[in-house]
């Protein structure tokens, strides 16, 4: 029999808390981020019966009619959603109209885009910017030299609230290989905090990944096959 989404959440929410334990943080400290890209709405119901309110998306055309749909429901207002994929020009308008929070800022010109779309009556776009922190010429990001001068841009944008950094380090099976990337987020992360102090988040860590960012300081961890199975790309309904 497969596990509901019920079961895997309260799986993944066991292993973030013992992660947390191990390390001396409070699982309260992780927020749990699910992925539910190419995931029918139904699903993203199961996970709300469950009481998941965090939700991330990949493609924005899919995101903003998930989002528009849940608006239409009794609890669409408690709903967070955050765009988690690379962003081209064209489709800024959508995210900055729809979405609360994004991941994946990597250039000026997108975050200028971003601030002069997002409409008056939101509050400001939460924004991360997003390090490739290995350096793969696959990944979207900026190299951690070049962070200072975009947080500085960021951070002078009207409408949007710089809250920190995101990664996605290349795929490693040894968990000491795991942290010492993620140490290095975590070293860039408090740097940039003592510039701005109101920073407050640090995206890392995904289903394998997910205790070894934890323990390196990871606040939002990003879970999409662990609560959801295996992705259909099939549907984007």
């Amino acid at each position: 029999m497969n596990s509901t989404i019920q079961q895997n959440l309260e799986a993944v929410r066991s292993r973030i808390s013992a992660a947390a334990q191990d390390c001396g943080r409070s699982p309260e400290e992780v927020t749990l981020l699910a992925v539910s890209k190419t995931k029918p709405v139904s699903a993203i119901e199961e996970a709300m019966a469950a009481g998941q309110r965090v939700f991330g998306e990949n493609y924005v055309q899919e995101g903003v009619s998930k989002i528009q749909h849940f608006a239409q429901t009794p609890h669409g207002a408690e709903l967070e959603w955050h765009f988690i994929g690379p962003l081209q020009s064209n489709k800024s308008r959508l995210v900055a109209e729809h979405f609360d929070w994004i991941h994946t800022i990597d250039r000026v010109k997108i975050a200028q885009r971003l601030s002069e779309q997002r409409p008056a009556e939101c509050a400001p776009l939460n924004v991360l910017i997003q390090i490739n922190i290995s350096d793969e010429s696959s990944k979207s990001g900026i190299e951690l030299s070049e962070l200072d001068a975009l947080a500085a841009q960021v951070a002078e944008m009207p409408n949007l609230r710089l809250r920190g950094l995101m990664a996605i380090p290349a795929p490693e099976e040894d968990p000491a290989k795991q942290k010492a990337v993620f140490e290095q987020m975590k070293q860039a992360f408090l740097a940039v905090k003592t510039q701005y102090p109101h920073i407050d988040t640090l995206s890392m860590g995904m289903t394998h990944d997910m205790a070894a960012a934890i323990t390196a300081g990871s606040t939002l961890v990003r879970i999409g096959t662990a609560i959801f199975g295996a992705r259909d790309y099939g549907t984007t309904s």
